[in-house]
């Protein structure tokens, strides 16, 4: 079974309140998970934090042009597919865009289908849309987890678990947002080979607990409980416009 496509993250910069507003509208809509930035400072923060599969990137922006913000991205994630927005008039604009590596570019104005398409057809060539979740290696924002090793890393560091950490992390990795209850996390990650567990008791809690503090410490929150029904793992949100 394929990841499910809220799992694709688009990045959206530009500093246009509108035109990022329709961007993501049509980015949920192709059923995928935008995040925004204003600019290229937040756009960096942005790529290091959710790890996008593309990024739509406006070429004219309030602190640095769009080609600083491409070696930026492309020094960190060499393999990262970039779609530009350029002036109707830049052809030098689309001109060093394509040599300096970005993978695509549509100009304003232009039409929100277009963008899409482009951005599928990016994902296809370049692939950069996730895993199928029966692949060895799970990822969500900068957390990967390989079934195949067994080993996890955030945002590049390894994180030690014990196995049944791991395979309450991987339970989580698979239903990505997707609230599950104590009582889907027991019946999964607790059953078979001869785990015993008390169904009243503080098992999931205790576990929950001490992912958080190996996944979560220092940074921006992954696992979340929601009161009275169950525990999610999703992307952290970037940092938008203040």
């Amino acid at each position: 079974m394929a990841v499910p496509p809220e799992s694709v993250r688009v990045l959206v910069v530009d500093d246009e309140d509108g035109i990022t507003e329709l961007l993501s509208l049509a980015v949920t809509e192709a059923g995928w998970q935008p995040f925004r930035a204003a600019d290229g400072a937040a756009a960096l923060r942005a790529a290091r934090r959710c790890a996008p599969h593309v990024v739509v990137l406006d070429w004219m922006l309030p602190d640095m042009d769009g080609l600083r913000v491409l070696r930026g991205l492309r020094a960190e994630h060499p393999e990262l597919p970039v779609l530009f927005l350029t002036a109707r008039d830049a052809l030098e604009h689309r001109i060093d865009g394509l040599a300096a590596g970005a993978d695509d570019y549509v100009t304003k104005p232009f039409s929100l289908e277009e963008v899409v398409l482009r951005l599928r057809g990016l994902l296809r060539r370049t692939g950069a849309a996730p895993q199928p979740a029966g692949g060895p290696v799970l990822a969500l924002g900068g957390l990967l987890l390989d079934e195949h090793t067994r080993e996890v890393h955030r945002d590049g560091e390894p994180v030690n678990l014990t196995a049944k950490e791991f395979d309450l992390l991987g339970y989580l990795m698979h239903h990505p947002r997707q609230v599950l209850s104590k009582a889907q996390i027991l019946s999964t990650v607790w059953s078979g080979g001869g785990d015993t567990f008390d169904a009243g008791g503080n098992l999931v809690e205790v576990y929950i607990s001490s992912l958080r503090r190996k996944i979560d410490k220092g940074r921006d929150p992954m696992i979340h409980t929601v009161r009275g029904v169950g525990y999610a793992i999703r992307c952290p949100e970037p940092e938008e416009r203040s």
